[in-house]
């Protein structure tokens, strides 16, 4: 097993990668990219950099040079050939050759494209500009990039015995996590927690602790690198970003309304079973689901993603059963600011209801909190996110207005298409 600290502590030398493979990454972005590359190949999009908890002053805490070494260093990775092979011949959700030989053809191929980076006050303005199937890949490595650096300026001024407590620390508290998880019946937990962890060796030790202390309980994990080396499954379907770049594309108000739907029925053309799950939350649940066609309701399941995740799952229940859909063979996928005692209470309430599963993100992967002084290792809400499409701006509303991203205007205009009317605030935590 590696010792995490003393590679923390051996981490001198000029670059230590953060990032060493284009498929340390998740799952759905994958997904995502070829059905991107096959629907919209010419779409251009700007992603770009939001540091939700502008408490955390990133540019303060690190190195302008040190960062554009991490990100120069993203850019002149390639797919080897053993992670090639793994992608065409693996089986991913009981189907072969999941990905298309041009798809791969291409992906064998890529670059990634270059980077604006630019120091504003006490953060950085971080872009990506070009076409969406090339620059959406930049998102996961630019978070985990600026995450784990954050990690190295904290523990940068620690001693070697002060690093060996403070990783025993985080340890007993996951296993003391895990103790807790694996006597809850019929619990099924999958790792999401790529984007923001506290660095890769801390991730795949926590996969492997999930793998021993959890069991069959513990069904996969979204970070393909890690999947590949473990031998488990690949976890992910699709994100955000799809129905906000399709908005973005449309001419008028009842394209826009379109929208979030032709993403989906793209997205049916290509896959089946268990990779048929709804997000429905970017402009509104309730609204989605409304007016919803009804083939939409013979997906298998809905992932939840903000908001209350036990109203937003009563809301899909009731939804289901509108449309003669039985709710105890649909899967309903919890995936937002997740923890222990969350886990066990929407696990209670919704057994034999649904098929309860979690996305169990950045409180896996990354909590040190009160573990450092000033608890200046504390997960903060990182994100990376496609601002702009062919040049006009792109929209989320979500179940949580604190999420709500774009213009005011267009904002406004989003809300009105969608009938989104006044929401409750919910805290963003991770």
């Amino acid at each position: 097993m590696v010792d995490i600290a003393t590679r923390v502590w051996n981490h001198k030398w000029k670059i230590d990668p953060i990032v060493r493979s284009l498929i340390d990454t998740d799952f759905y972005k994958l997904l995502m990219c070829q059905s991107i590359f096959r629907n919209k190949p010419d779409t251009q999009v700007t992603f770009s950099l939001i540091n939700r908890t502008r408490s955390v002053p990133l540019a303060d805490l690190i190195d302008e040079g040190e960062l554009r070494e991490q990100l120069d260093h993203v850019r002149s990775l390639s797919l080897s050939r053993g992670e090639s092979t793994w992608l065409r011949g693996n089986t991913f959700y009981g189907k072969r050759q999941m990905f298309r030989p041009d798809f791969m053809e291409w992906f064998e191929g890529l670059r990634l494209p270059p980077y604006q980076l630019e120091r504003k006050g006490d953060q950085y303005e971080l872009t990506f500009e070009g076409k969406w199937h090339e620059v959406m890949l930049w998102e996961i490595p630019a978070l985990a990039i600026l995450m784990e650096l954050r990690g190295r300026a904290v523990l940068d001024d620690m001693g070697r015995f002060e690093l060996q407590i403070l990783y025993a620390r985080g340890m007993t508290r996951l296993w003391e996590k895990i103790e807790a998880l694996r006597t809850v019946e019929g619990v099924s937990i999958a790792d999401f927690g790529t984007r923001r962890r506290h660095s890769f060796l801390w991730q795949d030790w926590c996969v492997q602790a999930m793998q021993e202390g959890m069991g069959s309980k513990f069904i996969g994990t979204s970070n393909c690198k890690i999947a590949m080396h473990r031998e488990l499954e690949a976890i992910g379907t699709n994100a955000h970003e799809l129905p906000m770049v399709y908005a973005a594309l449309a001419d008028s108000d009842a394209e826009l309304f379109r929208a979030p739907y032709d993403v989906l029925s793209d997205w049916h053309d290509e896959h089946e079973g268990n990779l048929r799950i709804i997000l429905p939350d970017t402009y509104g649940t309730k609204g989605f689901l409304d007016n919803a066609p009804d083939w939409l309701a013979g997906w298998t399941g809905i992932r939840i993603d903000s908001g209350d995740p036990a109203a937003a799952a009563e809301t899909a229940i009731n939804w289901w059963k509108s449309r003669g859909e039985d709710p105890r063979q649909k899967r309903v996928i919890f995936s937002d600011g997740l923890d222990v005692n969350k886990i066990i209470a929407l696990q209670q309430q919704f057994r034999g209801r649904v098929q309860c599963s979690f996305g169990w993100g950045t409180l896996l992967t990354n909590d040190f909190r009160g573990l450092t002084p000033n608890d200046a290792l504390a997960p903060f809400s990182l994100v990376c996110k496609a601002v702009a499409a062919n040049g006009r701006p792109t929209v989320k509303l979500s179940d949580n207005p604190n999420k709500a991203m774009g213009p005011q205007s267009e904002i406004d205009r989003y809300k009105r298409v969608f009938g989104v009317g006044e929401q409750e605030e919910f805290e963003v935590e991770v």
